[in-house]
């Protein structure tokens, strides 16, 4: 008996659970709910994949023409709205530039390479060149850097790494820097004096013949290298001027790589004369924009390409864009293996390589569609196991009709009809709720009236036999029972 009783109770756990879990999964406020998560879920990925990239950018010297190219492009991009943006940091020197590139403080960075050069960094693009140029009156008669020995040459400086730079050519062809009481006296085998000068002091320090060259490091065709070259003729005897070359350049590279080869045009400053008559080998310096190795390509090689697309737009503001130029490099692996790496985003660029959309998130569209398919059969399979439970729950209640109408045929008192009755209200409230919930089938709902019927019919005719007084009759009953669950159902609907 008692087993009988924990049963009972068990399968009315069991049906409240299934109850409880049917109203969960399957109303359909659920359904709505599940699909504005998956839209806003959608949205969100949408947003986050098309939102602008913002990378930082350490800029310098301040008031350098570098500065001003990349403030013109940064002003740019946001008015565009492109996909990638650029916050700029000032600093006040290019070492410092290059050191909060190496200390991962920034993205990019405007690097001058023989002044500090990055563990980390990779070169976008070459803003701009920057020449050893030594001009000399032609009476002097100097044409290669080792006729400075025993010369004085007036050095106009234009940053602080001009100095250095210099030194390390003349270390280079075992020339000293002459000092003190030597500067002044006659200069010994194996010397240069430098004569510190500023631009306005060139003329006049070539005619009193206290200098015998003068030396810039500029761009060939900016406004200093320029201005010197022709001060220095204007103090020249036969206003004649010769730009001295440093031969063995590639030896230089060699044992200082962070510099490069640069060649003057014949012409460059002048065509009537032409000067020089002659292009001229030398060596300089550049000013690089560079970028983290662990800067993400594709946000390296759009800044790339709008750079170098909108050079005629950025040059209309700051002159200094018409000198930017790519990275000499002649093959893919050769641009990653140079003296001076370049990123592989902006390699990208330059090679026309860039990633499309889905080469991008190739991997993470794998990934979705593997696991989307793996989420997706198990709902399927989830949606088929409540199926298959709502079945069971239907023919629960066709069950326990059968069976309570066996009971009411042999039922001899009263109170069990009324206890019988009240059970079969229950499991048609049941029904009904169910209905609610999901559509029955024509064929379920037939057999549901049939049994709610039958039963209704046996209480009625074990009434009659107890003489309990007025009983509803099987029409009443029948109708009474189709209207409850005729009402479930276009509850339902």
């Amino acid at each position: 008996m008692q087993r009988l009783q924990g049963d009972k109770i068990g399968a009315r756990i069991g049906h409240r659970l299934l109850r409880a879990a049917s109203a969960i999964f399957l109303r359909r406020e659920w359904v709505l709910v599940l699909l504005a998560l998956g839209l806003a879920t959608t949205a969100a990925l949408v947003f986050y994949l098309s939102r602008p990239t913002v990378l930082t950018v350490a800029v310098a010297p301040q008031d350098g023409p570098e500065t001003g190219l990349l403030e013109a492009y940064a002003q740019a991009l946001n008015r565009a709205r492109e996909d990638v943006r650029l916050k700029l940091v000032r600093h006040g020197d290019v070492r410092d530039s290059g050191a909060a590139l190496q200390a991962g403080r920034t993205d990019l960075a405007i690097v001058r390479p023989d002044v500090f050069m990055p563990e980390n960094g990779l070169t976008l693009a070459v803003l701009h060149d920057e020449a050893l140029l030594i001009a000399a009156p032609e009476a002097a008669g100097i044409e290669d850097f080792p006729d400075l020995a025993r010369k004085r040459i007036g050095f106009v400086v234009r940053h602080d790494a001009d100095l250095p730079f210099l030194t390390n050519m003349l270390a280079f062809y075992d020339l000293a820097q002459a000092t003190g009481e030597t500067a002044e006296a006659e200069l010994g085998p194996g010397h240069v004096a430098l004569v510190p000068l500023k631009p306005a002091e060139v003329t006049a320090a070539v005619a009193e013949k206290r200098v015998d060259a003068v030396a810039v490091i500029a761009s060939p065709s900016s406004k200093p290298a320029l201005a010197t070259v022709r001060a220095v003729e204007l103090g020249a005897p036969d206003r004649k001027v010769d730009l001295v070359s440093v031969p063995d350049t590639d030896a230089i590279l060699q044992r200082y790589p962070e510099l490069q080869a640069v060649t003057i045009p014949a012409g460059t400053f002048g065509g009537r004369p032409k000067r020089p008559a002659e292009e001229v080998k030398t060596v300089g310096a550049s000013y690089r924009l560079m970028a983290r190795s662990a800067v993400n390509r594709v946000a390296v090689a759009s800044v790339t390409q709008h750079l170098f697309e909108w050079r005629s737009k950025l040059a209309a503001v700051t002159p200094v864009a018409k000198l930017m130029k790519a990275p000499d490099f002649d093959t893919t692996v050769a641009a990653t293996s140079a003296r001076l790496p370049n990123h592989p985003g902006a390699v990208d660029y330059f090679e026309r390589e860039q990633q499309t959309f889905l080469e991008r998130y190739e991997d993470y569209i794998y990934l979705f569609a593997f696991f989307g398919g793996t989420i997706g059969s198990g709902i399927a399979w989830l949606g088929q196991r409540l199926a298959r439970k709502r079945r069971e729950r239907v023919d629960i209640v066709l069950d326990r009709l059968l069976d309570i109408l066996r009971e009411a045929r042999g039922a001899g008192r009263i109170e069990t009809l009324d206890a019988l009755a009240r059970e079969t209200d229950e499991l048609v409230a049941d029904v009904v709720q169910y209905a609610r919930e999901r559509t029955i089938d024509a064929r379920t709902l037939s057999a549901l009236i049939l049994a709610v019927d039958a039963v209704q019919a046996a209480l009625g005719d074990a009434r009659r036999q107890l003489g309990s007084g007025p009983v509803e009759s099987r029409a009443e009953a029948r109708a009474r029972t189709a209207r409850l669950l005729a009402h479930g159902l276009s509850a339902a609907e």
